[in-house]
């Protein structure tokens, strides 16, 4: 019990320490800003890179592990998105944004801390990967379905340009893909530069959890919509629920690998819907709620998901 109890006090510890911090010491925009800048283009990417690059080749080469993960994200977006525009009546803007809510965990930040602490290094590598193809999936889905419902106007090539620069100039992305490099030629880094990725990815996980908990500081609640509590069920439960019957009813996986998948897709929404709602001008203010209250109810969900895993409860062979 006490190795539960260290995984849960000390992801969602910080998170709440960088939330206490933000909202008694009043923290500025501004600072946040500047922790997210670091986060965001130096201490994960580095995090990223180094998980990958340390991982040999052979251990990474899961192909079938990352499309049947990348499709289950896609199926709770689907249910999501369907949900929502059964109850907007075919606002696909809307809709879109509420698929995402449903099946854009906030990965980013919160799954390193996460899945390194509760199953080891050997973790990180599916999450950067997963990360990655999740990622590039939902920012190729997004685009073409606001211009499916008339959000946005253009061409197929500037489109085209968009998803490709958003989808492979990520720095997340950039950094995993350049890990690959690295693991896959034998690579072996000067011990300067690996020195400074290796004090930037440790920082990266305490930094992103802290930085999340004063985000959500500075978000201010709203009103709960009729369709959120259906949302967020199919973000916190019934998304991890597909990753794993889908991985398990495939077979073969590692365990490890298995359980950091499941965790990630149990994470809340991530502040990315709102970016995106913001830019397209849909589900706005629902979805800060959204983001909040999803966050809140994580406590739970992923509390009682990470004992499930660390007790044995949950069987990484269910069907055989």
């Amino acid at each position: 019990m006490s190795e539960i109890a260290t995984v849960i006090l000390q992801f969602f510890g910080l998170i709440g320490i960088g939330f206490g911090a933000t909202r008694l010491m009043r923290l500025p925009a501004q600072g946040v800003s500047g922790l997210n800048l670091f986060i965001y283009y130096f201490a994960m990417p580095a995090w990223f890179f180094h998980l990958v690059a340390t991982t040999p080749i052979r251990d990474i080469e899961h192909w079938s592990f990352l499309i049947a993960t990348t499709f289950a994200t896609y199926c709770a977006f689907a249910i999501a998105f369907s949900f929502g525009a059964l109850l907007n009546r075919g606002n696909v803007p809307d809709a879109t944004i509420e698929g995402l809510v449903g099946s854009y965990a906030n990965v980013g930040y919160l799954a390193p801390a996460l899945t390194v602490a509760a199953l080891g290094p050997a973790a990180g590598a599916a999450t950067a990967l997963v990360f990655a193809f999740d990622h590039a999936m939902l920012f190729t889905i997004v685009p073409l379905m606001m211009v499916l419902g008339g959000t946005m106007r253009t061409n197929g090539s500037t489109m085209g340009r968009d998803i490709l620069r958003r989808v492979l100039l990520h720095p997340f992305v950039l950094a995993a893909f350049v890990g690959l490099i690295v693991s896959a030629f034998g690579i072996v880094l000067p011990a300067p530069i690996d020195g400074v990725t290796s004090v930037l990815a440790a920082a990266a996980p305490p930094v992103a959890l802290f930085a999340v908990g004063a985000s959500l500081a500075q978000k201010q609640f709203g009103s709960v919509t009729v369709e959120m509590p259906a949302l967020l069920t199919v973000k916190l439960a019934v998304h991890p629920l597909i990753v794993y019957l889908l991985l398990t009813w495939i077979g073969g996986f590692d365990r490890i690998w298995l359980f950091a998948a499941v965790l990630m897709a149990a994470l809340p929404p991530a502040a990315n819907v709102l970016a995106l709602a913001q830019k397209y001008d849909a589900y706005k203010e629902q979805s800060v709620t959204a983001i909040l209250l999803g966050s809140a109810a994580s406590v739970l969900t992923v509390s009682v998901l990470v004992t499930l895993i660390l007790t044995g409860a949950l069987p990484t062979s269910p069907f055989g």
